[in-house]
């Protein structure tokens, strides 16, 4: 959810509840339905500036307004049950004592379904909201993130599990020996903790990574637990899935103990050639200046005077998203595409795999994936909201169900559970 689908138009598609981004009852909706077609998470992508584009571009934007997923998410625990809550939080921008309290908080309000999904920033115009001049150079964004993680889960393990003992008899509410002053001191930060909410139901809610850089695969296999790729050929999606598995052994991890999910765009129909349509009467509504402008910060380069009926020349490399860039002119070499195509592809679906057609041919594309060891699972992102994700749920996960392939009903209670993923141990207390 970004903050609602991926599509630049998708508030335009008729039908379609143009003002959800900041409507809690469509938001409500939204996460039942999720929860009634038994998806393990809703995850709600954020940035913390309006986007990097000019304002010709930026006024047809949806994306521009946002609720802050730290304040919505756990309003949405409150009407769910099952669902797994994903917000992200930035590590670029953020101090590590803040994200450790807010996302143990929603873990505890939640029952357990909190998921932190770690990104670095690749806006620059959110740097200039936090009292600073120029973005973070991505190496630096990088090795903050991986101290700032580690403070996180210190944080997080302040408390052994059994701490709060609450003897009424003798007025002792904590066992001051399960405590744990964290104390830290590194390149970045000065924390010393503890930290004054109990340690999280998950023993750390669900850590959840996003990048595909070199920097970014290290960081997943070192810390994530799920990964949202955007790989969107099936090639390329094995890959990334070995590589980042290979590396998790390397780091003495479980490989099965890190879930991939890759982006998927789907658009359902009675026909291939309903859903194409549906697809080609969505990326009508997309205008050329919001098409261009997303172009232009996923290549972190502005492309705007460049003859756009040519293909994309060498992009120099930048301080925004390097796996965005080399994933564009990658496509753009072997695809002969031209700006303006390219443009409209990345204006629709942002540049993830696309599913279109009939739940049975969108089955059939999920599950090859899955057994081909392409992925764990899908992040599934819906054309437009309402019609899209009730399409989903009422047609393609039933398919899925009667493969086999997807889950009838959840298996536990938390987020964790419900992925397969273990609790991890108390760092600071392990019995």
């Amino acid at each position: 959810m970004r903050p609602i689908s991926i599509h630049t138009s998708a508030w335009r598609y008729p039908g379609a509840f143009a003002d959800a981004n900041f409507n809690f009852a469509h938001y409500k909706r939204f996460a039942q339905t999720l929860e009634r077609g038994c998806f393990d998470a809703f995850f709600m992508a954020d940035h913390l500036a309006v986007l990097n584009m000019p304002m010709q571009a930026l006024q047809r934007s949806a994306t521009v307004t946002s609720f802050d997923p730290l304040t919505l998410l756990p309003a949405l625990a409150a009407v769910t049950e099952h669902l797994g809550l994903i917000a992200t939080a930035s590590t670029s921008y953020n101090d590590p004592y803040h994200i450790a309290r807010r996302f143990a908080s929603l873990d505890h309000i939640s029952g357990g379904r909190a998921g932190w999904n770690v990104v670095t920033s690749a806006n620059p115009r959110e740097a200039l909201n936090f009292g600073r001049e120029d973005h973070l150079e991505h190496a630096d964004r990088y090795r903050r993130a991986r101290e700032f993680y580690e403070v996180v889960i210190g944080l997080w393990d302040s408390w052994a599990d059994d701490a709060f003992i609450r003897d009424v008899e003798r007025g002792i509410y904590f066992d001051a020996e399960r405590l744990h002053v964290l104390d830290h001191r590194g390149e970045y930060f000065k924390v010393r903790g503890p930290l004054n909410v109990a340690r999280p139901i998950q023993g750390w809610p669900v850590i959840v990574q996003a990048g595909s850089s070199e920097d970014g695969r290290r960081l997943a296999a070192e810390t994530a637990e799920m990964v949202f790729s955007a790989d969107s050929s099936l090639e390329s999606a094995r890959a990334f899935y070995a590589d980042v598995k290979q590396r998790m052994v390397a780091f003495g991890r479980d490989p099965d103990h890190l879930k991939i999910m890759p982006g998927a765009f789907v658009i359902v129909g009675n026909s291939k050639e309903e859903a194409q349509a549906k697809k080609a009467h969505l990326d009508s509504l997309v205008h050329q200046d919001s098409g261009l402008s997303s172009l232009s910060i996923l290549l972190g380069h502005d492309i705007s005077d460049y003859e756009l009926d040519k293909p994309l020349p060498d992009i120099p490399e930048s301080n925004a998203s390097k796996s965005s860039r080399d994933k564009l002119l990658g496509r753009s070499r072997r695809e002969g595409l031209t700006i303006r195509q390219l443009a409209q592809w990345v204006g629709g679906s942002f540049g993830v795999m696309e599913i279109i057609g009939t739940p049975t041919e969108i089955a059939d594309e999920m599950e090859r994936w899955l057994i081909t060891e392409a992925c764990d699972g899908f992040n599934i992102m819906f054309p437009y909201l309402p019609q899209g994700l009730d399409d989903f749920v009422e047609q393609v996960t039933p398919e899925l169900q009667r493969r086999g392939i997807f889950k009838t009903a959840y298996a536990g209670n938390t987020l964790r559970e419900n992925l397969g993923l273990p609790r991890p141990p108390n760092r600071f207390f392990p019995n």
